[in-house]
């Protein structure tokens, strides 16, 4: 459920950024309302989830994959510009979150082991 939570938090943090952008430096009444209240419950939501996931991994992936989803949103509704640089780092970015659940789930793997030393399961 944790995971719900993250990607929960991670839409809603978006969806307070885009509403940002169009409250036009809060000129705009709904937009400005928006962004608080989906900001709001993606804090929400994060809170939830690091209930079970580690607050380095946990805000790692928050920021990293709403940056990344920021950027192309940004490219595809308010034309913002993306070149060869802003593409790579949005893999970067994408892989940088791959590997930080890669790492998150050896370490796991090494402590279930130091646990149960050579498979030594239910005996």
């Amino acid at each position: 459920m944790a995971w719900v939570y993250l990607m929960g938090a991670i839409l809603l943090e978006v969806a307070g950024t885009v509403s940002m952008k169009l409250s036009e430096g809060f000129t705009k009444l709904l937009p400005s309302i928006l962004m608080g209240v989906f900001y709001l419950l993606a804090f929400t939501c994060l809170n939830f989830s690091l209930k079970q996931i580690p607050v380095s991994m946990a805000y790692a992936i928050w920021s990293g994959l709403g940056t990344a989803a920021i950027a192309l949103i940004g490219y595809f509704a308010f034309q913002e510009s993306l070149n060869l640089i802003k593409t790579i780092s949005i893999i970067l970015i994408i892989f940088g979150v791959i590997g930080l659940n890669i790492g998150d789930n050896e370490k796991k793997k090494i402590q279930e082991h130091s646990q149960n030393p050579a498979g030594m399961e239910n005996q």
